[in-house]
């Protein structure tokens, strides 16, 4: 099933690149700079890449390109260059993401840039909001009054029948959201059908929700589980899953989810046995590392407390790397109030995984997740004009792909290191 999603994504791909490069764009060339194309190909030395109409016209040594007049061109020396970074778990559910329609454009502006551009992402995956508020602000970004990266949505999550997360009740009463609970599977199929109809890019459910004492986690029934992925694939849209403990990820992979969008540090290790099985049923995992740790030291838990949970998912992740299977980088910014990704490379380097694993996670493994690697994820001629500057070489340092310098989609410059930043948001935007 996980094929035929992809083959219809890849499909749609085309369509997404034709009709959401930004307008803005002008035609540029980044020249001088160590350019990575893409994690499975060698880098090239004081190298250009050229965007032209919003999409990669050259990508070679500077002697093998000629720029034409009236070009902007970037000097690129000192620098390394990669794909635009794809941030495969954030929530856009704090202001001013909140009733996007009704926020002033630059309010919009400043916090896409503050939270996430800044950071080299030209792709979020937000993985559930409140209903709608997502698909308005994409709107808002194709037709060019708010500058952004592009976006995809889950929409509305489901929850089990008596299973709105603790740490999520505040926001729905607050927000008079309608319940994410499902209690039947016709339930939980029609409303897949409606989100995903009106322009939802795939369903995310929680298998595992963490409902606080006596209960502590409740698992999603396997039968409405199995109801809304069938109903996601059936519009050839992913599954997401949230599965906390090892009952959840059971309900996961027996309904047949794509991604795991956490690590489940309760569930214990991962052996190689259970990671073949994720690669055999083609699921891919987000492991949100700073997630644990700022969690944990935010409740004030004591320290062995932190290295224990933070090296169980750390140990999750290693696993998944060494076995093979496919990872996507995914902060769960917006949920936590941490948008500065360098924790999060630190720690993916501390479970094993090297440069090009890393940058994999960042750039073609999440592009061929959503049927989007024919046009997104690499440096190459065709390929949307997405790019990240970094001012440091990602082989030299863990951290490398935080210091961006300049972050571009579809040939125009959303976040320019030059330019002041704003600060975050007020609650009151």
């Amino acid at each position: 099933m996980a094929n035929v999603v992809q083959g219809i994504h890849a499909l749609a791909g085309a369509v997404l690149l034709a009709l959401a490069s930004p307008a803005l764009a002008q035609d540029l060339a980044v020249v001088g700079a160590r350019v990575y194309p893409a994690p499975d190909v060698a880098p090239i030395n004081d190298a250009t890449v050229w965007i032209r109409d919003g999409r990669i016209a050259a990508v070679g040594p500077r002697g093998s390109i000629k720029v034409p007049d009236g070009v902007r061109v970037i000097d690129g020396r000192g620098t390394s260059v990669t794909a635009g970074f794809w941030n495969s778990h954030v929530h856009l559910t704090s202001p001013p993401f909140l009733d996007p329609d009704e926020r002033p454009a630059q309010a919009l502006n400043d916090a896409l840039r503050e939270r996430f551009t800044r950071w080299g992402f030209t792709t979020l995956f937000d993985i559930s909001s409140l209903p709608g508020d997502v698909r308005a602000l994409r709107a808002r970004i194709e037709r060019d009054e708010v500058v952004g990266p592009q976006l995809l949505t889950v929409d509305m999550p489901f929850f089990p029948e008596h299973g709105t997360p603790i740490y999520v009740r505040e926001l729905w009463q607050r927000t008079k959201t309608p319940s994410g609970e499902v209690a039947t599977a016709e339930q939980a199929r029609a409303r897949a059908a409606a989100q995903l109809e009106a322009g939802a890019d795939g369903v995310k459910l929680f298998t595992g929700a963490i409902v606080g004492p006596p209960q502590g986690v409740l698992p999603m029934s396997r039968e409405i589980a199995r109801a809304a992925v069938d109903e996601a694939h059936a519009h050839g849209k992913p599954a997401f899953a949230h599965p906390t403990d090892q009952a959840g990820l059971e309900v996961a992979l027996d309904s047949g989810v794509d991604v795991l969008v956490h690590a489940a540090p309760d569930a214990g290790e991962w052996s190689p046995a259970f990671v073949e099985r994720l690669k055999s049923e083609d699921v891919a995992f987000v492991p949100t590392l700073t997630l644990f740790e700022s969690e944990l030291r935010r409740e004030n838990a004591p320290e062995s407390v932190v290295k224990r949970f933070v090296g169980s998912a750390q140990q999750q992740l290693g696993a998944m790397a060494r076995g093979g299977g496919q990872i996507l980088f995914g902060t769960d910014a917006g949920y936590i109030e941490i948008y500065d990704t360098r924790a999060e490379y630190r720690l993916m380097a501390g479970a094993g995984l090297d440069w090009r694993q890393i940058l994999a996670s960042l750039t073609t493994a999440p592009a061929q997740r959503f049927g989007q690697s024919k046009v997104r994820g690499r440096l190459e001629e065709g390929y949307a004009g997405d790019l990240v500057v970094l001012g440091t070489d990602p082989q030299r340092a863990s951290d490398a792909y935080a210091d961006v310098r300049m972050t571009v989609r579809g040939g125009e410059v959303i976040h320019d290191a030059r330019a002041p930043v704003a600060p975050p948001a007020s609650a009151d935007d």
